[in-house]
């Protein structure tokens, strides 16, 4: 029986951007596979972990019957990937199988029923909703993201706390040794709600996000966000847990404060980094009056030194850090010029965007 004809990218981009979330090997086979459902003229892919459920569909009518089915995600997808760009893709399914025909190519996939294939819940009703531009919420998140914890014990700093509260919305990251922070403003006026959000979800969620000024709609419920843009709809479980109060690392009172060029700074740990000890990676910032020095060795006594102009005129400091936690944030922020306010050798160091309340990064000092 035909069900459907259509050109391979209709089929394969909406596959692509469901893929992500799906396991290689589950206790749950029907979980390694995808819900294809074609409804009119839309055909939409599905796909979950049982955390997070991610639901796109092909941005043009395609002909064929209505049918849910449910087949191998991977199978399909590599299928579809190496079938030529230009080709018309045809799917019959028959006797439990989907067979998938391409010019002289054939290929017979199993399929489990539609039925079976879980699905998340629909959540309450939203606690709090609005709606920002992909491009907002995309540099929101690249500027948070890497200071997520990873596989930490504590699973509650394994993801990314997302707050609102009047007219803005807070992205917050940590993961013990630095924490990260950036806000926005919105079109709303919400009371203050939070929601600690997945790891995977982020990841997933930023990858899908296009720069652009078209709308992501966010609705936070009781255990669950939604997010909508496009064709595509993201549910996802939060994280139970409470997040750590982020106003309470941030120092106030560092004194020892100078402006910094972002890219030259950034370049000058870069070859530092190069000799730094492979497992520690600590760097020395040595501060005195209009110079920076930024030093690295290792376990085979190799040293690196690099010494930049700065405009301080505080007194003199020797600082340690991890050298990964700097180039992290110098990597993910785009502004031109920083602020770096250091306070002791063993007191958090905050890194902020000049004239700008939207930033703030906080870093711990290690002892090298």
């Amino acid at each position: 029986m035909l069900i459907l004809q259509a050109e391979r990218d209709a089929l394969l981009k909406p596959l692509l951007a469901v893929t992500g979330i799906v396991e290689r090997r589950h206790t749950l086979p029907i979980l390694s596979n995808v819900l294809i459902e074609k409804q009119a003229g839309a055909v939409s892919f599905l796909a979950t972990d049982l955390e997070i459920q991610i639901t796109t569909a092909s941005p043009d009518d395609i002909a064929g019957d209505a049918f849910r089915l449910t087949t191998s995600a991977k199978k399909l997808q590599d299928i579809l990937r190496a079938i030529p760009g230009n080709s018309m893709v045809t799917l019959e399914q028959q006797d439990g199988r989907l067979m998938l025909k391409a010019g002289k190519s054939r290929f017979n996939l199993q399929t489990l029923p539609a039925d079976d294939f879980p699905l998340l819940s629909a959540g309450s009703a939203a606690q709090a909703s609005f709606s920002l531009s992909q491009r907002d919420l995309k540099r929101l998140i690249s500027q948070v993201q890497y200071a997520m914890a990873v596989q930490d014990i504590r699973y509650y700093l394994n993801g990314l706390l997302l707050q609102t509260e009047g007219n803005q919305v807070r992205l917050i990251s940590t993961d013990g040794h630095r924490l990260a922070f950036a806000s926005a403003d919105i079109e709303a006026s919400l009371d203050k709600a939070e929601v600690i959000l997945p790891r995977k979800t982020i990841l997933e969620l930023y990858k899908l996000l296009q720069d652009s000024d078209e709308t992501i709609n966010i609705e936070l419920l009781s255990n669950q966000v939604r997010f909508s843009f496009g064709n595509t709809v993201i549910i996802s479980k939060v994280v139970d847990g409470k997040f750590p109060d982020y106003n309470r690392v941030v120092p106030l009172d560092n004194d020892k404060i100078f402006l910094i060029e972002r890219v030259t700074f950034l370049h000058a740990l870069q070859r530092a980094a190069i000799l730094a000890n492979e497992k520690f990676r600590g760097v020395r910032l040595v501060l005195k009056p209009g110079a920076m020095s930024i030093l690295c060795t290792n376990s085979e006594q190799e040293e690196a030194q690099e010494e930049l102009e700065i405009a301080y005129q505080g007194g003199e400091l020797e600082i340690g850090f991890n050298i990964n936690y700097l180039l992290d944030v110098l990597t993910n922020l785009s502004a031109d010029t920083l602020q770096m306010a250091f306070g002791d050798s063993v007191r958090s160091t905050l890194v902020t965007i000049p004239d700008n309340s939207n930033f703030k990064y906080v870093v711990m000092p290690m002892r090298i």
